[in-house]
């Protein structure tokens, strides 16, 4: 799991690069939550994700946005992070030409950041928004959601209400061609304490359905096999 180095708006983004074995395989770009509250590429649910994509046989891509660890700049409010971002998806796709998909995954604000790229760059085939703080930012972006994804959520979050991300993915959820599968962990707190076996067992489960002969990565008029 080489570290990398991004050019980024601001400088150098600081990442960690794990490739697939497979020339063909999908890849993934995981997003950290809320830089000013301590998230980092090393959040514990990022790094969860991480290995089910890893372990799905995905090329992976975590990194740590302006201002964190060692990469370059100041917080900027979710805009700049959006631009780090898209250039760590530039970068995954420059060493991954030939990837048979493309997913982005992320956490609390991340799954934020994560939504907006999603709604910027048509080749992000799927997504997984874990805990996405429906009740803190707006997600009126989402119109229409361009993909279907897995939306993951405790029921004894403390900072993102179950409710809120209820009616973000029931809004989603009505939109044609678009799957969302919502999983609610019982028990589960903002960071999973505790849960992140039952938060692995979602994700890689979700995935090996997505990979399954016939499901589809891209909505294209029709429903993927579930």
């Amino acid at each position: 799991m080489p570290d990398v180095i991004i050019n980024g708006a601001e400088g150098r983004i600081e990442g960690r690069y794990t490739p697939a074995k497979n020339e063909r395989a999908p890849v993934a770009v995981l997003l950290h939550p809320h830089p000013q509250y301590g998230g980092t590429m090393h959040n514990k649910v990022v790094f969860t994700l991480n290995q089910c994509f890893l372990q799905a046989g995905y090329a992976t891509l975590r990194f740590n946005f302006r201002g964190v660890g060692r990469s370059q700049g100041s917080f900027a409010r979710g805009e700049g992070e959006l631009t780090d971002a898209a250039s760590a998806l530039d970068w995954i796709q420059a060493y991954n030409p030939n990837a048979s998909a493309c997913w982005i995954a992320g956490f609390s604000f991340g799954a934020w950041i994560g939504m907006q790229l999603l709604m910027r760059r048509p080749e992000i085939d799927r997504f997984i928004a874990v805990a996405p703080p429906a009740n803190v930012y707006d997600f009126g972006f989402l119109a229409p959601c361009p993909s279907s994804g897995l939306i993951l959520q405790g029921d004894k979050d403390e900072i993102v209400t179950e409710e809120s991300v209820r009616k973000l993915t029931e809004k989603l959820g009505r939109q044609r061609d678009i799957v969302i599968d919502y999983r609610v962990i019982k028990d589960a707190n903002h960071f999973f304490t505790d849960k992140l076996d039952l938060l692995a067992a979602a994700t890689s489960g979700y995935l090996a359905e997505a990979g399954k002969p016939g499901a589809v990565a891209r909505i294209t008029g029709a429903r993927p096999k579930r």
